[in-house]
């Protein structure tokens, strides 16, 4: 038997008035994943726990069966986990947005671009570089990641306040955040550096003329220690892989004792390699016994508030990973067990995540009786939802459920 997790980040939506009040998941062409859930069970999940932000980090936790409550310590400690990185005891990492801020002459700063325009890796790759070398100190430390997603790694104690998602505050006013940050002495001087770095630095020149969105500045959020989990293997004696674009799944997939294989274009947008993502599930299907596959394009979509985008991201997730990865399942006739879902919303009138409940599916290939009859969509899984009450209350009960033992 084999198990899988297909995950469409940020899939989840509210009904549009562009697209005659339906969802873009109602409106996208998603042929393989209605018949799974036609013919499987389909029911409500809650993926974040109550008190919690709906972030990826705590979202995909909980559906690779870890509760939040008691695992998550933050966001950039899992991404660090993918970069190999250790941290020390005394050590904290924190996310490293490239961003785009935008400083008025009134005092005020805006979030104009939390991903610097979805800056190109080997860009970001030179700016970090460059801050590592004429920024860092014994405090703070530079790491390259994928994009505009990158690391700080700070040693010893950090000032004392909330840090929050540049995501959340697209195109909005940042100014009593980023304040917080320069209120502390060495965080100011780093940060100040670091803008007069990126301001004079040959790739940001370049996305100037190219009329890009520069990398202004760092925004620095998610901190927290390493966690210690149990793996999926000491837990339930499963083998398995998890493939991603994105460090902070790859992280979670260290973290639970999951190969990692690296995927060659794998983007974390629509330009995406889809393919070598189902060909590097598909392999691994044939030694292991459990792929978490996440394509996290839709929420990329959702973030920029780009409609067709969003609808080409689910599709290409539908088309390009669902169904050739069960074609193949099935050619080789193989059992198994798939689940198909999201993390959360990420609401294309919002630009950010939501914490509702998302709509999930569960498909078991050798059941032969009639499953929901449901399409695949948030206003069908509702009115199940409503009919039968049949929903499940903690995320992390979602991978006993897929193993058949719950």
């Amino acid at each position: 038997m084999k198990y899988l997790i297909l995950v469409g980040d940020g899939m989840g939506d509210h009904p549009l008035a562009e697209l005659g009040n339906r969802t873009p998941l109602e409106a996208a062409h998603i042929p393989a994943i209605d018949d799974l859930c036609r013919k499987g069970e389909f029911f409500l999940n809650h993926t974040v726990p109550k008190g919690y932000p709906p972030g990826s980090d705590v979202a995909n936790l909980s559906l690779l069966g870890y509760n939040p409550e008691l695992y998550y310590t933050g966001r950039a400690p899992l991404e660090a986990a993918a970069m190999g990185i250790r941290l020390a005891d005394d050590e904290t990492a924190f996310r490293c947005n490239l961003v785009t801020l935008e400083h008025h002459d009134t005092g005020s700063t805006t979030m104009r671009d939390f991903a610097a325009g979805h800056i190109t890796t080997p860009e970001a790759h030179e700016l970090i570089a460059a801050l590592e070398k004429d920024c860092a100190d014994e405090v703070f430390h530079f790491h390259p990641g994928v994009s505009y997603r990158n690391l700080v790694v700070v040693t010893g104690d950090y000032p004392d306040f909330s840090t929050v998602p540049p995501h959340d505050f697209i195109e909005k006013d940042v100014t009593e955040h980023w304040q917080r940050y320069l209120g502390d002495a060495r965080w100011k001087r780093l940060l100040t550096q670091v803008q007069t770095t990126l301001a004079s630095h040959p790739v940001n020149r370049r996305r100037l003329e190219d009329g890009k969105n520069p990398a202004t500045a760092v925004w620095l959020w998610g901190e927290g220690r390493m966690p210690s989990v149990p793996t999926l293997q000491k837990r339930f004696n499963i083998t398995g892989s998890m493939i991603s674009a994105v460090d902070l799944l790859k992280g979670l997939g260290v973290i639970a004792g999951l190969s990692v294989p690296q995927v060659p274009g794998a983007t974390g947008y629509i330009d995406t390699n889809y393919e070598g993502k189902a060909q590097a599930a598909i392999e691994a299907l044939r030694t292991e016994d459990f792929v978490f596959v996440h394509v996290e394009a839709p929420d990329e979509a959702g973030h920029q508030g780009l409609l067709a985008d969003k609808i080409q991201a689910i599709e290409d997730f539908d088309g390009r990973i669902v169904r050739p990865i069960i074609a193949s399942l099935r050619a080789d006739n193989q059992d198994f067990r798939v689940v198909v879902t999201m993390d959360h919303f990420t609401p294309l009138a919002l630009r950010t995540h939501t914490s509702e409940p998302v709509p999930t599916m569960l498909y078991d290939s050798r059941e032969t009786g009639q499953g929901s009859m449901c399409n695949f969509s948030e206003k069908d899984c509702l009115a199940l939802d409503q009919a039968r009450h049949n929903r499940m209350e903690r995320g992390e009960y979602l991978i006993e459920k897929l193993l058949g033992l719950r």
